[in-house]
């Protein structure tokens, strides 16, 4: 049997999903509890601790299952994509209802009452998740009791025709390992964040994506027949096209999310890594 992998699977040595029983070897099999994230952004850690890496980051009003309250740390598995670790107990509250609409702009806040000039709650990021409890024209009351102005919020039934125009929107965004908003975001989170917001479900990391997603096109000497919205993998990286020529991408060697040519990008992690494309995959609903 394969080892499991560790980001998708909620299992230690002395804790477990109750659904892994009779698969994993625990001391302790438990039910994970529903809860929901209740801040802006929620470093998830592959351990307990504020100085672990960032593996990822939870939005506003994901929900997850929670099979630990330790310390100040829960243990969880997020419903988006799977992903298993620890983030900050306070991150988190009860379920009370469905989400209604997301954010749709970079950020946006989120104020005690419909004032702009009110000291503002809190700052939801991009594809967040909120509860609208009664529309208005200007802004939009949450069930929690704040106010976001209506229009940079849109309903979970309308997704976004194209996913590449919500990536472009977080260019020269700072580079962040694990980072999923426009206060920072690796390659991997860029496509994720881009695919949600039009209603295409993705994992988090780039190998995964690299498996689940698209069709493999043919890797070219010359790169060309590519279109907007193909994403281009290298081991541990992705992008996306603009056009035909140009790559969008979360990278290490602007620190941001940077528009070049493709042909470029691939000379210089050729040149720096040794790593060349390793696929190219087109998704049903683009070229």
């Amino acid at each position: 049997m394969l080892p499991l992998d560790r980001r998708l699977t909620p299992a230690r040595p002395d804790l477990a999903s109750a659904q892994l029983r009779g698969t994993v070897e625990a001391e302790a099999y438990v039910v994970g509890r529903p809860v929901r994230i209740c801040a802006g952004l929620a470093d998830l850690r592959p351990r307990p601790a504020n100085d672990a890496p960032i593996d990822t980051q939870a939005l506003y009003g994901e929900t997850a299952l929670l099979y630990e309250d330790n310390e100040g740390w829960g243990w969880v598995q997020l419903d988006r994509d799977s992903y298993v670790g620890y983030l900050s107990i306070n991150a988190l509250a009860e379920i009370e209802a469905a989400p209604t609409h997301r954010v749709k702009v970079n950020r946006t806040f989120v104020y005690p009452a419909p004032n702009m000039k009110l000291p503002p709650l809190d700052a939801l990021p991009l594809g967040a998740r909120v509860i609208v409890a009664e529309p208005g024209e200007a802004f939009a009351r949450l069930d929690s009791g704040g106010f976001i102005f209506s229009t940079h919020l849109a309903p979970l039934s309308e997704a976004e025709s194209d996913f590449v125009t919500v990536a472009e929107r977080l260019l020269n965004a700072p580079y962040l390992w694990g980072g999923k908003s426009s206060l920072g975001v690796d390659c991997s989170g860029l496509v994720q964040i881009a695919l949600d917001s039009a209603g295409i479900p993705a994992p988090r990391d780039t190998d995964l994506q690299e498996k689940a997603l698209g069709v493999a096109l043919p890797v070219a000497d010359d790169l060309q027949g590519l279109a907007r919205g193909d994403l281009i993998f290298w081991r541990g990286h992705v992008g996306v096209m603009r056009d035909p020529d140009t790559l969008l991408h979360a990278n290490g060697h602007h620190m941001a999310v940077a528009s070049e040519p493709l042909a470029g990008a691939r000379r210089r992690i050729l040149t720096s890594t040794g790593a060349d494309i390793s696929s190219i995959k087109r998704l049903a609903h683009t070229g």
